[in-house]
């Protein structure tokens, strides 16, 4: 099922610190990813989901399947970053996030589509996202 939405956005204040940063305080590249894998988890537990318990209990873990990313502006140490998380679409085993980091003067820093795709803690292969999951990102 692929739907553009209006849904819920998630919305994830995070400073930039200096272990963040490159020798000049610029924010290493990678790191805008693993800005967004953490923006993507507290969106996660905000709808009632932990990680851990999910792998315990529904036999689920969601892995990275694909990145498209853009880099606009650099971030700076000591920058306060928002990263608006949201589910750009939605299929039996995967979601597309879209992500989008701003910094202060609410410009784009940074924005990704990124697709998450649903797996079987035991094997590694894909598994329908359980319907007492959608239900709640919904």
């Amino acid at each position: 099922m692929n739907r553009e939405s209006d849904k819920k956005e998630f919305v994830l204040p995070l400073r930039v610190y200096y272990e963040d940063t490159d020798a000049g305080g610029v924010v290493y590249h990678s790191n805008y990813l693993n800005f967004m894998e953490r923006a993507r988890t507290e969106w996660l537990r905000h709808a009632g989901f932990e990680q851990n318990t999910l792998i315990e209990e529904k036999g689920i873990l969601f892995a990275v399947r694909k990145v498209k990313i853009d880099y606009n502006k650099p971030a700076l140490f000591n920058d306060l970053l928002n990263i608006k998380t949201r589910i750009f679409e939605q299929r039996k085993a995967s979601l597309v996030f879209k992500q989008v980091i701003f910094n202060q003067a609410e410009e784009i820093v940074c924005k990704a589509e990124i697709k998450i795709a649903c797996l079987d803690s035991n094997t590694m292969k894909p598994k329908p996202i359980p319907e007492t999951i959608l239900s709640e990102l919904n």
